[in-house]
């Protein structure tokens, strides 16, 4: 990460959903690497493993949303699942009542997809692999995607995606085989289908963790890893760095 370390006096707060220590424990490097922050910048709290409570937002500078092994479309839901969900979505309520920042990769959009009433399912489910996206003419204009070009290259890997995207919400980023890559509600509330917290090592360590979760065939392995190699997959770096550097206080 180039330029110098950001150190808020309130940190960001990562929500994170995954069971698997060692996937939970990564994830906390790679947001807090992709974002530039300071060692107290980040703070994580694992909803797979306690109720989140009462939380006071005025002590984060913003929220983030991690990726999971949960799909919010699936039709029959763990009681952990369900809980989290429950308690993700009181939050999602009082987040877009004071428009507070809040970045959600991956499961986030399921999400914030589902507080704003967008269509969810597997009709634009994607396989793990490296692909380009596209910047809309409005995410040419918003500050989250400033330095970033027109068409860039990032890593994605989910079950489902959102069909219909509710006019409340505008897409920043598409792509071909999902539309919806990149959206934000209202001011300050953004989701990526892609994984910008992501680095081809992390992108690796992830895949192996979740082998036999039905996301790819094992045998392919060496074949997803391929396509991260001859692309730059730093420029979408400028996107959690750019969301630190707005958002933090």
């Amino acid at each position: 990460m180039s330029g110098s370390l950001i150190h808020p006096r309130k940190p960001f707060l990562l929500l994170s959903t995954r069971p698997e220590t060692e996937a939970a424990s990564a994830e906390v490097v790679s947001f807090r690497t992709k974002m530039g922050l300071g060692p107290d910048g980040l703070v994580q709290i694992r909803l797979e493993s306690r109720p989140l409570g009462d939380l006071d937002l005025r002590e984060y500078s913003g929220v983030l949303l991690g990726g999971s092994p949960f799909n919010a479309s699936s039709p029959i839901k763990s009681p952990m699942q369900t809980r989290v969900e429950a308690d993700l979505a009181a939050l999602m309520e009082e987040v877009l009542q004071r428009d507070f920042p809040l970045f959600g990769a991956c499961y986030g959009v399921g999400t914030v997809g589902t507080a704003i009433g967008a269509v969810i399912d597997g009709t634009y489910g994607e396989t793990p692999r490296v692909i380009g996206v596209s910047v809309t003419g409005r995410g040419a204009r918003d500050p989250l995607l400033e330095g970033v070009p027109e068409r860039f290259s990032t890593m994605v890997g989910h079950k489902e995606a959102i069909t219909v995207l509710p006019d409340v919400a505008e897409v920043l980023v598409t792509g071909e085989n999902c539309p919806v890559q990149m959206f934000r509600v209202q001011e300050n509330v953004y989701a990526t289908q892609f994984h910008p917290e992501l680095a081809p090592e992390a992108f690796e360590h992830r895949l192996r963790i979740y082998a036999n979760a039905g996301y790819h065939d094992p045998a392919e392995l060496d074949a997803i890893l391929a396509t991260t190699r001859g692309v730059d997959l730093t420029v979408d770096d400028a996107i959690l760095r750019n969301f630190a550097t707005r958002y933090a206080r």
